[in-house]
C-alpha cells in the first residue's frame, strides 16, 4: 500500500520560500499569482494492514513534519 503525505507550513506561519516564489513569479509578468506556499510531498511504502493509517499519523507526529508549525494530510492508495 502507498501513503501519500502532504506537508504545508500552517495558514499564520510565515513562509519566506513561498514569498520568494512569488515575487519571482510577478517579475516572471504572473502578476495574478498571490499568497504562494511551499510544502513537502512524501510517499511511504506500508504494508497493507488494519492500523496503516493510524501508524502513518504517528509517523507524521514524530518524525515527517513540525506540528507546531505544520499541518499534513495523508492519503492512502491501494494498488490496483
Amino acid at each position: 500500500m502507498k501513503a501519500k503525505v502532504v506537508v504545508v507550513l500552517k495558514g499564520g506561519v510565515l513562509d519566506p520560500a513561498g514569498k520568494a516564489v512569488e515575487t519571482s513569479l510577478h517579475r516572471l509578468g504572473f502578476d495574478d499569482v498571490t499568497d504562494v506556499r511551499l510544502g513537502r510531498y512524501i510517499e511511504l511504502e506500508v504494508d497493507d494492514t488494519p492500523d496503516a493509517q493510524s501508524r502513518i499519523d504517528d509517523m507524521c507526529r514524530q518524525l515527517l513534519s513540525n506540528t507546531v508549525i505544520e499541518d499534513y494530510r495523508i492519503e492512502m492508495v491501494k494498488p490496483q
